[in-house]
């Protein structure tokens, strides 16, 4: 298998387009810009802790309610439990919803230039634009869309 290089990884674009799919994202799923990446980075490690979940967010903006949030609203599952004792809790493993893991892999393929963001008004909430963030995101969405070199 060949090694990828910062070089190869700048000639196919990987992150040209990368701050405007993560803002569709997070207009898509009412994500902040942050729990969209450490749900990319929880995607990364499979399975992980609450443990994983706190040395993950030590360089994010603080959020205490992040965990209960992301939990409650089903990007985070638990794949294993622990009955038991309280400390024993600590041991329960996570790992991002189904949902989760098929919108990171749309938006790998988005950068990778194999599917386009969608236009629809229905896929897409932008694409109403309502307000000024919505116009300017639906003409870079435009612009992406259009840019065949990513």
């Amino acid at each position: 298998m060949r090694e990828l290089t910062g070089q190869d990884l700048r000639e196919i674009g990987l992150l040209k387009h990368y701050r405007i799919i993560r803002r569709w994202v997070a207009k898509k799923t009412n994500l902040n810009h942050a729990d969209i990446e450490l749900l990319i980075y929880f995607d990364c490690l499979g399975e992980f802790r609450k443990r994983d979940f706190e040395d993950g967010t030590l360089i994010y903006s603080w959020d205490n309610r992040r965990w209960n949030r992301l939990l409650k609203d089903g990007w985070i599952v638990k794949y294993r439990g622990f009955t038991g004792s309280r400390s024993d809790k600590s041991y329960s493993l996570y790992k991002i919803s189904l949902q989760m893991k098929n919108i990171i892999q749309q938006m790998y393929r988005i950068m990778l230039g194999k599917e386009d963001i969608p236009t629809s008004k229905r896929r897409n909430p932008a694409m109403k634009r309502i307000s000024y963030s919505d116009k300017t995101l639906a003409a870079a969405i435009g612009k992406v869309n259009s840019d065949k070199t990513r």
